[in-house]
């Protein structure tokens, strides 16, 4: 069935791809491996995306496929135990990137685990994210982004953070297909993860393990 999902959701065969995820979740299948195949889709896309066979529109759909896979998935997942949300955390795919399988599955992720998650979107410019800090405060921020001509982007969201006086305020964390601990370094970042449950571990390392 692995292939059969991830194929579905790289061609973009909506339908389909749902229906198979009906079916997995009935017979019991894990959610996360659901959400992974989901990311292998995504990577796929990215990838037909870059080499011009997929278009703006094609990332888009294959993003609403994904964000309705996810809800259905999303009551499988183990919820957190607090009734109170642990921490507040701004998430966003940065400037230039309109990919988002990396926010998509982060914040749902995050959220099941107790985290209040807020999500501005795609090409987000950095002035959006620091009247996002400047607004609700958070303690964290995520980084995201699936194309190399993106890491000047992810270094001028931090810088722009930093000149604002917010850099020492939170913890910034940087996450997506192409990005490792090379660029987390240059773009200034606190650490990289390498997928969403990296980076439900590296939010409850910064508060305190809860």
């Amino acid at each position: 069935m692995e292939a059969d999902l991830v194929t579905l959701i790289a061609e973009l065969k909506k339908q389909e791809a749902i229906q198979v995820t009906e079916q997995q979740l009935k017979s019991g299948e894990d959610p996360l491996k659901i959400l992974d195949d989901g990311k292998k889709a995504m990577q796929i896309v990215g990838r037909r995306f870059s080499e011009g066979t997929y278009f703006i529109p094609d990332l888009v759909y294959s993003g609403k496929i994904l964000q309705q896979i996810a809800e259905l998935v999303k009551p499988g997942l183990a919820q957190a135990p607090q009734t109170e949300k642990l921490c507040k955390l701004v998430l966003g795919t940065v400037a230039g990137d309109l990919h988002v399988i990396g926010t998509n599955l982060v914040t749902i992720i995050l959220d099941v685990n107790g985290f209040a998650v807020y999500d501005l979107g795609v090409d987000v410019k950095p002035q959006i994210f620091v009247d996002k800090i400047r607004e609700i405060q958070p303690q964290i921020v995520g980084l995201s982004g699936f194309l190399t001509s993106v890491y000047q982007a992810m270094k001028d969201t931090v810088d722009a953070i930093a000149a604002a006086g917010l850099r020492n305020e939170v913890k910034i964390m940087i996450g997506g297909g192409v990005m490792d601990e090379e660029v987390r370094k240059f773009a200034g970042a606190d650490a990289y993860g390498q997928d969403a449950m990296a980076a439900v571990n590296l939010a409850r390392d910064w508060i305190g393990g809860a």
